[in-house]
């Protein structure tokens, strides 16, 4: 390689066996052995975790097949948001930039060659605040016929697997605070959600303290900053925590990947310009139908959610 590579950040929790096919799957890269892996075990939340969470550390400090593999481990639990802002935060002071992945992802084996490349590419241009190697199927969200690149560029960032530089990264306002003006404008509400209409009452939602999300802020950097994300037109990354062992995932399969990319080139625009058709298609896959939702938490809430769903099947 031309340029030094990127660390690799791993955040783990309690889930063993998929720490452990997500480590596998990552050994297999062309660069894992000239590669280092930095792995963050948070600590447990509860007396009923302690002994997932010390299987998960049995693991983790057996792993070899990279060219140094450093193990953190926290005392006390610091939850998935406070540890990935903490620990990205702590690595990419060392290096510079960061590839951070999570205990429940599946990477093809040019994954790697894939994040260098693209965190090398455009180190420099500050229109790209962050990359990902996972996309949705094509079940999920088709390219156009007539694109003829790899990559395109999203305003909404994203968490399954991501890299970024530590200029972007340090001037991360977590406190968010222009909030209040941010509430009280519905057009820059409206502009947020051009990343899928969900964004907005997430970001409410983290600042009432009703969940527990890095990544909705992370979003909203990339808003406020008039930035992008990079994507991978086909996903180097499948996402195994759709199975409800995770905290933050619900179980669905609706986002999974099966057949990965293992293409190592890329054919990159000349410039940085959003397509319209593909944004509109990515949208569309957050879009919530809150009116539904409510009708739906209102009729569980009167115990009239299985007699509604018993009608409906018999008119269809």
């Amino acid at each position: 390689m031309k340029y030094k590579l990127s660390p690799i950040v791993l955040f783990t929790y309690n889930r063993a066996g998929h720490t452990k096919q997500t480590v596998e799957a990552l050994k297999q890269n062309k660069l894992a052995d000239i590669s280092i892996l930095y792995i963050f075990s948070d600590g447990a939340k509860n007396d009923e975790d302690i002994d997932k969470v010390n299987k998960v550390r049995e693991y983790i400090n057996t792993i070899n097949g990279f060219k140094k593999v450093i193990v953190i481990e926290r005392q006390k639990n610091k939850g998935l948001a406070n540890s990935i802002i903490s620990g990205v935060t702590e690595i990419i002071k060392k290096h510079g930039k960061v590839i951070v992945l999570e205990d429940d992802l599946i990477t093809s084996n040019t994954f790697l060659c894939y994040m260098n490349n693209l965190l090398h590419e455009y180190k420099n241009e500050d229109k790209i605040y962050s990359i990902t190697a996972y996309n949705h199927s094509k079940k999920l969200m088709e390219i156009p016929k007539n694109y003829n690149y790899d990559i395109y560029f999203c305003p909404r960032a994203c968490s399954w697997s991501w890299g970024t530089w530590k200029d972007r990264w340090k001037h991360v306002d977590w406190n968010i605070q222009n909030y209040n003006e941010f509430l009280k404008n519905k057009k820059l509400q409206r502009q947020f959600n051009k990343g899928g209409n969900d964004m907005s009452n997430m970001l409410i939602s983290q600042m009432n303290n009703r969940i527990d999300s890095w990544a909705i802020r992370w979003c909203y950097h990339h808003f406020i900053n008039r930035a992008y994300c990079v994507y991978p037109i086909k996903s180097y990354i499948n996402n195994i925590g759709h199975d409800g062992s995770g905290i933050h995932c619900r179980s669905q399969n609706k986002f999974k990947n099966i057949n990965l990319n293992n293409n190592a080139s890329l054919k990159i625009p000349k410039t940085i310009q959003p397509n319209n058709k593909i944004n509109k298609r990515f949208k569309k896959v957050y879009n919530k139908n809150y009116k539904k939702e409510f009708i739906i938490k209102l009729l569980k809430l009167l115990n009239l959610y299985n007699f509604y769903k018993k009608l409906k099947n018999k008119l269809i």
